[in-house]
């Protein structure tokens, strides 16, 4: 008897190893997975006969036809968007900055923006435009 209940102790199966293969695997695609970047608000964009697509855009900023600044979904001011670009620039520096600017909007104001975002420190700042 006791030889049967030793016998069917040691055929368990630890499933610790597994789970943590699983949660490494998790973790994996979470990081690697790419996620769709959005402005927050919607903007009609101009046209453009030159516009290309940008890759690795990870700061948009959307300037809307009544003057208010977005920046990855979050409302800022002016004065809060180059200390707001330099936070997240840091976190990816080979990442760019997309200026979403509503055909409506003040082209001033969109001025004041790229230059606020040049402030800074990033080098490629790229002005959104639906090709047409």
């Amino acid at each position: 008897m006791r030889d049967h209940a030793q016998k069917e102790e040691d055929a368990e199966i630890n499933m610790t190893p597994m789970l943590d293969i699983v949660f490494i695997m998790l973790i994996f695609f979470i990081v690697t997975a790419v996620f769709v970047k959005e402005a927050g608000v919607t903007v009609v964009k101009p046209e453009a006969e030159s516009a290309t697509i940008q890759k690795q855009v990870s700061i948009l900023i959307a300037v809307t036809p009544n003057d208010v600044i977005h920046i990855n979904r979050n409302e800022v001011k002016l004065e809060e968007v180059r200390t707001t670009v330099e936070k997240l620039h840091a976190e990816n520096p080979k990442g760019t900055v997309a200026i979403q600017a509503d055909q409506e909007s003040k082209a001033g104001l969109v001025m004041k923006v790229y230059d606020a975002v040049r402030d800074a420190g990033v080098e490629t700042i790229a002005i959104a435009a639906e090709k047409n």
